[in-house]
């Protein structure tokens, strides 16, 4: 018994039911204290050094303001064979309702600006409660750890973490990168979760020199980064979407500048027509437009190298508004 008692003076202080850390509450303190009665140090994994369990920050919950005053799961009434479970279970098999659940977690996690949007949000919708990512009773809580935190969003978005394989991406496995770097999986005002306003505003967080402005603009770079890369991953470098010019011609008319007859011809000579009759057709040329048998291993990227933007000024040929050095 003395044993008991001494574990269970230990529980309390490194979980912050005692002392200061419940001035503000003693009747929390006093209904806690009958939880460390059976669950001691013995069942409990040791979480002396988790934020919840802070002796002397007088912010630490006590049992009750997380699973509720519990009489009957204390004090099992007469006639039931097994312990009722406390007011608020929280895991993946239980009863109580998600959105009392997360009440519990949001009484004094939704006081800043990270989760004032769960409300609304994407994973406040799917019905994901703070218990599916987080673990409570343990020091190692893998969310919080930068290596690790992908292992938890991987376990619902496959998609993702096949991208992340992909020889060009994010060092997020590497442990450089999180996905809570560009995400806030709380809720945000920007699409897909993105901790910003927008897509580029998330990445111009890391990628400054990309922001401008610009004398001459992409347009797409303007409006959205992933138009052309894909920021969890893709086969080809740079995190392209595809490679280009098949990239570029998504959107741009292919050309080759001057025209070029045929595969090694001079450019811009083409056989002249006879007077009065059509130029005849000539095998291989593309006059003017690029066509597969010359855009083979070739790349926009050769000629028009600043595709994010350019500040030259200069008016000679070639104009700095197709993006050229």
């Amino acid at each position: 018994m003395q044993l008991r008692l001494a574990l269970a003076a230990v529980v309390l202080s490194l979980c912050g039911w005692g002392g200061q850390a419940l001035a503000a509450a003693p009747e929390d303190a006093a209904a806690s204290k009958a939880c460390v009665k059976c669950h001691d140090s013995d069942s409990l994994p040791d979480w002396s050094r988790s934020a919840h369990a802070v002796g002397t920050d007088p912010r630490a919950p006590a049992c009750v303001n997380c699973h509720g005053p519990s009489l009957t799961h204390v004090t099992k009434p007469p006639g039931v064979k097994e312990q009722p479970k406390p007011d608020i279970v929280y895991g993946k098999k239980t009863a109580t309702p998600t959105h009392v659940r997360n009440g519990a977690c949001l009484t004094c996690h939704q006081k800043d600006s990270q989760r004032v949007h769960w409300a609304g949000s994407r994973h406040e919708s799917a019905d994901l409660s703070c218990a599916s990512c987080h673990k409570v009773h343990t020091n190692h809580d893998k969310v919080l750890v930068r290596a690790e935190q992908m292992d938890v969003c991987f376990a619902c978005h496959k998609e993702q973490r096949t991208q992340m394989a992909r020889p060009s991406h994010h060092p997020v496995p590497e442990g450089l990168m999180s996905c809570s770097d560009c995400h806030n999986p709380h809720g945000s005002v920007g699409p897909k979760l993105a901790k910003r306003d927008s897509i580029n505003d998330t990445c111009y967080t890391c990628h400054a020199e990309k922001r401008g402005p610009f004398v001459h603009s992409h347009q797409p770079v303007t409006e959205d980064c992933s138009t052309c890369h894909n920021p969890h991953g893709s086969t080809v470098a740079a995190m392209l979407k595809t490679r280009a010019p098949m990239l570029c011609q998504q959107c741009h008319t292919p050309h080759v500048a001057g025209g070029v007859g045929a595969v090694g011809g001079q450019r811009g000579v083409f056989p002249p027509a006879a007077p009065g009759q059509v130029a005849p057709a000539v095998t291989g040329t593309s006059n003017g437009k690029n066509v597969v048998n010359i855009w083979q291993g070739r790349s926009c990227l050769n000629c028009h190298t600043q595709v994010h933007g350019t500040n030259n000024p200069s008016t000679a040929n070639p104009s700095p508004g197709f993006l050229t050095r």
